[in-house]
Formats: C-alpha cells, sequence, structure tokens
C-alpha cells in the first residue's frame, strides 16, 4: 500500500516559540517516526511579533527532521503588540494563501489537518474538502473567539464576531473529525452549536515529550520559572506582585523565559515596584534549553486568568513543569484545577495577590511537598500525556480516514 501523505497547516511551527508550535513540531514528527509522510504549510517565522526579521519571498521551502516544510508568506507584524488590523492580515493572508497551495497541490496529500487558532487557518481544509473532497480533520486547541472576547479584543454582538461564528459553525458541520484538549471544550462547542454530531468530536489532549523534559540530575536553583507566552490570557501581573511577599520569606526570584505582547508593560511594572533584583525576564531561548531551565528551577507557574472562557484550557506549560519533575502553581478554575487535583503534581490559588503569595510559600517551606508533588506530577504525565500515545491515536485516524475515502472514491468511480 502506497504511504499516507498528511499535510499539516498551522499558523505557528518550530524556530517560532511557545506551545503550539512545540507541539505541532512534536506531533510532526511523531507521525513521521509512525510512519507517514508529513508536509507542514506555516508562515515564515514571525511570533512572538517582532522577533523575527520579515521576509518578502512567496514561499520557501525545506525539510526539517525528514519533514517537508513549506513557509508561505503573510503580512508579519513588525511592533510586539500589533494593532487590530495588522494582527488580522497575518492571520488572513497566511489563510488564503495557504488554501491556494492546499488547491494547487491536492495531490500531493491524503488528509488534511488544520490546527487552530487562529480560525481563519481552517479555510484551507474547508476549501480541500468542499472542492478536492480531500478528508479533513480540524484540530481545535483553543476556544479562540470565546476567548478573544473575554480578553476585549473582539466586541461581542459585532459584525466580526458573527461572522466568525458562521465560519467555525461551517468547520464543525464539514469536517470529517474535530481532535479537542478536554472535555470542557467538547460541552462549549456543542452547547453554542446545538445539532452537532459529538461523535466526531475526539479528544486529543496537549502533552509532552516527556523523555525530551527529563533532567532526573539538574542542580537546582534558587528560582521559580514561567516558561512561554507573555500575553493577555496569563495573569503575570498577579504573580510579579506576589513576589514582593515572597521575597519577604525567602530568597528566591522569579525567571521569566519567552516573549509576548505584554512583556514590556511587565518589565515597567517591575522596575515601579522596585523589584529588579526578585524579577528577571530572559528571552527567547532555543527550544532545547527549556527542559534545563525548568528542571533547574524550584517550581513552575501557570496563572491563567480566572475567566468563565478559559475553563477549557490547560496550558502547554504545566505538562512541561511535571514532565520535568517540579511542582506547579497555577490559577483559574476548569480543568487546569481538574489536572493539579487528579495529578497531585499542582496547587491552584485564587486569582489575588496574596493567595499566590502563600500557595509559592508553602512549597518553598516544604521541600518534602516539593518533591513529593514534583515526583506526582512526573509519573502521572507519563501515563496519561506523552506524546508518543496522543500522535499514535491521531496516527490511527488518520488512517481510518484515508482509508474511508479511498473506498468511497473506489465505490465512485469503480
Amino acid at each position: 500500500m502506497e504511504k499516507l501523505t498528511v499535510l499539516i497547516v498551522s499558523q505557528l511551527y518550530a524556530p517560532e516559540a511557545g506551545g503550539n508550535a512545540s507541539r505541532m513540531g512534536d506531533t510532526a514528527r511523531q507521525l513521521k517516526a509512525l510512519g507517514l509522510d508529513v508536509i507542514v504549510l506555516s508562515p515564515h517565522a514571525t511570533m512572538p511579533f517582532g522577533t523575527f526579521p520579515r521576509r518578502w519571498q512567496r514561499k520557501a521551502d525545506n525539510v526539517s527532521d525528514g519533514i517537508r516544510v513549506t513557509n508561505l508568506w503573510t503580512w508579519q507584524p513588525a511592533a510586539g503588540d500589533p494593532g487590530f488590523v495588522s494582527r488580522m492580515a497575518y492571520y488572513l493572508l497566511f489563510a488564503l494563501h495557504a488554501a491556494a497551495w492546499a488547491l494547487l497541490n491536492r495531490k500531493k496529500y491524503d488528509v488534511i489537518v488544520t490546527t487552530s487558532p487562529p480560525i481563519f487557518v481552517t479555510l484551507p481544509g474547508l476549501l480541500a474538502k468542499v472542492l478536492c473532497g480531500k478528508r479533513w480533520i480540524v484540530d481545535v486547541r483553543d476556544l479562540w473567539i470565546d476567548a478573544s472576547i473575554s480578553l476585549g479584543f473582539i466586541k461581542k454582538g459585532s459584525l466580526y464576531e458573527r461572522a466568525s461564528r458562521r465560519l467555525e459553525w461551517l468547520f464543525y458541520r464539514k469536517s470529517d473529525l474535530v481532535t479537542v484538549t478536554t472535555l470542557e471544550s467538547v460541552r462549549r462547542i456543542v452547547r453554542a452549536y446545538p445539532g452537532l454530531d459529538r461523535e466526531k468530536f475526539v479528544l486529543l489532549s496537549n502533552g509532552v515529550d516527556t523523555e525530551r523534559f527529563y533532567r532526573p540530575c539538574a542542580r537546582k536553583k534558587k528560582q521559580i520559572i514561567y516558561s512561554g507566552n507573555i500575553g493577555h490570557a496569563q495573569d503575570l501581573e498577579k504573580v510579579i506582585l506576589a513576589m514582593k511577599d515572597v521575597a519577604l520569606r525567602h530568597d528566591v526570584k522569579l525567571v521569566i523565559v519567552g516573549d509576548g505582547d505584554l512583556k514590556g508593560q511587565l518589565i515597567d511594572l517591575v522596575r515601579e515596584n522596585g523589584l529588579a533584583g526578585r524579577v528577571e525576564f530572559r528571552d527567547l531561548v532555543p527550544r532545547d534549553q527549556v527542559p534545563d531551565l525548568i528542571a533547574e528551577s524550584c517550581i513552575g507557574v501557570a496563572p491563567l486568568k480566572d475567566i468563565e472562557t478559559l475553563e477549557y484550557a490547560i496550558p502547554t506549560k504545566v505538562f512541561e513543569y511535571m514532565a520535568c519533575g517540579i511542582p506547579f502553581v497555577g490559577c483559574s478554575r476548569g480543568e487546569i484545577a481538574d489536572i493539579a487535583e487528579k495529578s497531585r503534581g499542582g496547587i491552584i490559588a485564587r486569582s489575588n495577590v496574596k493567595a499566590i503569595a502563600e500557595a509559592i510559600c508553602r512549597l518553598l517551606e516544604d521541600p518534602g511537598l516539593e518533591a513529593e508533588m514534583g515526583d506526582n506530577g512526573r509519573r502521572y504525565v507519563k501515563e496519561h500525556y506523552d506524546r508518543k500515545h496522543i500522535a499514535r491515536v491521531l496516527r490511527d485516524r488518520i488512517v481510518a480516514l484515508a482509508g474511508a475515502g479511498r473506498r468511497a472514491d473506489e465505490r465512485t468511480h469503480g
């Protein structure tokens, strides 16, 4: 039987940083190792905005880890926190460019996977499905419209929201399969769009490469770590202010590794509150250095904002902290609180400065608890959230869909 080829369309991909770029890189490599040919479509490296040079090439082809990667041109915002028009141009132009590529190169792949957010990246899959009869998997990592409304990026009831909802409804209806990170995501989607077939939803959690994120002999430093996007959904301001109270009881610093829209504002906050000696910002680092930075830390923080529309979310950094054997302190309700309880590898604090400080101090003042929770988290992610297992589920679904598509073609043309 001829080897299957899967086309992955992702707004983010290495060498970009962040959870989704890392996850899609791991997914592509694992699918390749499991016997599939993989092609990735993504923009020229752009995120975080302003950290990569602008490129004007229409496309650039390269091979990474045996995976064919095609980077397509889109608008690249130069500012760290671009305006609405610039941000939308980045999303929409890539979606249109990727859709054209998917149609013109339809004979090169068997199944297309589009990973959202943003929702516009589903456009290539929708057109490949409707116009070319391709089997299409929508990978939903984030309920982007709901989160954007809660964070103030989209006005509820606006024309933009209505148009986005229409596109969202279309891809839920037209796709062959929808993969989601949590059961709460399924509940919210089905509630928003009555009549959808729940059977087409498959749980495909975020996860972690538990071999890569493992440093058993790491020498610990007196530091707490935040690793990832410094954006609007994270409540890093409260964690920074909590360091005032933590510093009164412990000689420890908070290290924030990454970049994002709000980094400049948080640097100003640290300076204004005299916390320069307690909070350190580091720029983006190569992905293979992240496990060392996490493993040498005592505690990881994952401060999601405590809003209802983020209750479905479990940040990738939570899995990375646990894989490295350190406990985490999180904020928010919902799925992140559920995984803290089930794994016994994290503490959920109320979303205020005092509660966050108390949770951090509780771990710092009890080395036995800190070590126990770190071990608990490591065991839990190895059993439930290893990306090898998750990729195997996706591979099986891709193979099944491709087989169904070929049988349908044989009946049509037989």
